[in-house]
């Protein structure tokens, strides 16, 4: 792990927040909370792990063997580095840029109010009982919301210019596997690729009667097997609480199978060709009825969901899997 790296960790580190995790370790195993702090020292140094990884990943629980087989906050950070050309990053990032450059892959209608007139926009609106509307420069669900079509639509175009929800998109069709799991939210699948392949995926689950499925906004997640589809562990939220089955629908989450897998798979790796610059992407992907629809890329893949040890049947992670995947370097 380079040195500057490190540094940069320390310099802006949130020491209070650092301290409150070293003790939630201690509240875990009990042992001397100076020897805690220095064997995420080690942990920083030797593996750019970040103390929420330390914690969340439970890597005080490693030997060194596992230890370096995690994906960790500054491995994920040199990946980026490796495979996302930054000149090229702005189309991901930009949201309606990204639906005109991978339009063919949504599989639904949009549009941005921002080249659109309201006559536009009414026409997009014809027969539509309800749209999801974003913003161009929020993450994490922050501003998505799934709205009723009113018949004042010039008022509504006004509304959403003024609130900077100018990418309005036809609500994406939900497979009636997902939508019987959690009918409130799209459940979207998020699919990792580096270098053309798929390295990992999950399922992103809605909760707390939310619209949006994101695990940094109430909802919960679970790894599905990149080979055959299925889901194998329960979810977890952010408050690692986890769940057998849906809380509110009762339906259980372990022994899904996701539906049309190959094409979800084929979907992400085809897109992978629009921006071959940017090699590392988590996709997010609704399963439709039909087919999946792209809902969107991720210049800068959230290491957040890869080491979570409620989807593992041991200790090991998967960086051999990423390294493997790597080695067919561009």
């Amino acid at each position: 792990m380079k040195l500057s790296y490190i540094f940069k960790r320390i310099v802006s580190m949130n020491y209070k927040n650092m301290f409150k995790t070293m003790n939630m370790v201690h509240d875990i195993n009990h042992k001397n909370r100076i020897g805690i702090f220095f064997d995420w020292a080690s942990c920083a140094r030797k593996y750019g792990a970040g103390y929420v990884d330390y914690y969340q990943f439970r890597m005080f629980d490693m030997n060194d063997d596992e230890r370096k087989t995690i994906i960790t906050r500054g491995i994920n950070n040199d990946i980026v580095k490796r495979f996302n050309d930054k000149s090229k990053i702005n189309i991901f990032e930009d949201k309606a840029l990204f639906n005109k450059l991978f339009d063919k892959y949504l599989n639904r209608e949009w549009i941005y109010l921002k080249d659109a007139s309201k006559d536009d926009f009414k026409k997009f609106l014809k027969g539509k009982k309800e749209v999801v509307v974003k913003p161009l420069d929020l993450s994490c669900g922050k501003g998505v919301d799934k709205i009723k079509v009113p018949k004042d639509t010039d008022k509504l175009y006004d509304q959403l210019m003024e609130s900077g929800q100018t990418l309005v998109e036809d609500v994406a069709e939900q497979h009636h596997l997902l939508n019987e799991l959690y009918p409130h939210s799209v459940n979207t699948l998020r699919i990792v690729t580096l270098n053309k392949k798929v390295v990992t995926a999950y399922l992103r689950i809605g909760n707390h009667g939310n619209v949006v499925d994101n695990f940094n906004h109430g909802g919960m997640v679970t790894a599905i097997d990149v080979e055959t589809g299925m889901i194998n562990y329960p979810a977890i939220d952010k408050d690692t609480n986890v769940f057998e089955e849906h809380p509110e629908t009762k339906v259980k989450i372990v022994g899904i199978k996701i539906p049309m897998w190959d094409k979800v798979k084929k979907l992400c790796i085809d897109a992978c060709d629009v921006v071959p610059e940017v090699g590392y992407i988590a996709w997010d992907v609704c399963l439709g009825e039909k087919v999946p629809c792209l809902i969107e890329g991720n210049d800068f893949p959230g290491h957040d969901l890869y080491e979570l040890p409620v989807h593992k049947k041991d200790r090991y992670g998967l960086l051999p899997r990423f390294e493997e995947a790597m080695k067919e370097d561009k």
